[in-house]
């Protein structure tokens, strides 16, 4: 559970975490698009080199960033797996039945990989350097074309950085809920997967408690503020491009003309 980051924000003062958080969105959105365009694995590795140049101006600590690629493991086994045993083609290298391991399926389980641990990489390197008002006020600039279609882009926003900032604090909750019910005698890690199953329902029950009394609390708070969307209100700060955003994107977009180009 610690092991989760997302949600999670690092203060600091490099680049990345000074750039608008507009600016950085749309560089998201780009990167992404990039590594979906990528074909040979010259252009996941260009790719890589990319976004570890933008780790080191990031100034993130190595620890607690690669910390963030820890509940993702199983997603990538899993795929790799997937690959291996029923993609076909090519060279065998491993027959049990109407299971097998090829060649193409080692090329396509570790091209799937690769992709899937660049694009956590990517989104991790955006969240950690966001706060989440700033990100909240990113989404909602990127949701305003949508207004004039009856998409309330300011309740939208709000509502995905409620959830990305109570990540954390669920996650603590279940934590010592968790620690409670052992000192109580619950046992999570021996037994099958089905009983193990079945032992955390003492774990789900007080949490969902939990996340409930705290929707019911927050909702109460903002009644008590005349909270009533985005109508009529203004922001404290407001939110400036600078020369360092303009030549942020125009990286970005760098990037996926080098991948277009080259055809890597």
């Amino acid at each position: 559970m610690r092991a989760i980051t997302l949600g999670h924000y690092l203060p600091g003062d490099s680049l990345l975490h000074k750039l608008d958080p507009r600016i950085k969105l749309l560089c998201l959105l780009v990167l992404i698009v990039t590594l979906f365009l990528v074909r040979t694995f010259w252009g996941f590795i260009l790719f890589g080199a990319f976004i570890f140049i933008i780790f080191l101006i990031a100034k993130l600590p190595w620890r607690y960033f690669l910390r963030g690629l820890r509940p993702v493991l199983y997603i990538i086994l899993f795929t790799l797996i997937l690959h291996f045993l029923f993609t076909k083609g090519g060279k065998v290298y491993w027959r049990l039945g109407p299971l097998s391991v090829e060649e193409a399926g080692i090329y396509m389980g570790t091209f799937m990989t690769l992709r899937l641990i660049l694009l956590v990489v990517t989104t991790l390197l955006i969240t950690l350097t966001t706060s989440p008002i700033s990100f909240a006020d990113g989404i909602e600039f990127m949701l305003r074309p949508f207004r004039r279609l009856g998409i309330p882009g300011h309740e939208i926003a709000m509502m995905m950085t409620i959830a990305l900032r109570f990540i954390p604090t669920l996650m603590e909750e279940s934590d010592k809920i968790r620690k409670a019910q052992i000192a109580r005698g619950a046992d999570f890690e021996t037994g099958n997967i089905f009983r193990r199953a079945r032992n955390l329902v003492p774990l789900l029950v007080p949490l969902f408690v939990s996340a409930f009394r705290r929707a019911d609390e927050l909702a109460i708070a903002m009644e008590a503020r005349c909270y009533q969307g985005g109508k009529g209100r203004t922001k404290m700060r407001e939110l400036h491009t600078k020369p360092l955003d303009y030549f942020g994107l125009f990286t970005s977009f760098g990037m996926m003309l080098v991948i277009l180009l080259g055809r890597v």
